[in-house]
């Protein structure tokens, strides 16, 4: 299995480490980087990986949705 995608995963957390620690438009630049770096290592990470998150994103989706469905429920009949 190649392991090409942590490369511009682990550039995307050090500069998302560094936002956290510059001035306001550099962080926004920062910010930017961090974003497209783990979209990219998303991109060329094995399909292992993909299908568990994918998976991990369907599950948790699932169970926030049955949760919003029961506070609006519950709402609605007060």
């Amino acid at each position: 299995m190649p392991l090409f995608f942590l490369i511009p995963l682990l550039a995307g957390l050090a500069t998302g480490y560094l936002s956290k620690k510059c001035s306001d438009e550099l962080a926004y630049l920062t910010g930017v980087f961090t974003i497209v770096s783990l979209v990219v290592s998303l991109v060329l990470a094995p399909w292992q990986i993909q299908l568990l998150l994918l998976v991990f994103v369907v599950i948790t989706t699932n169970k926030l949705l049955r949760d919003n469905e029961q506070n609006y429920t519950q709402v609605s009949r007060k």
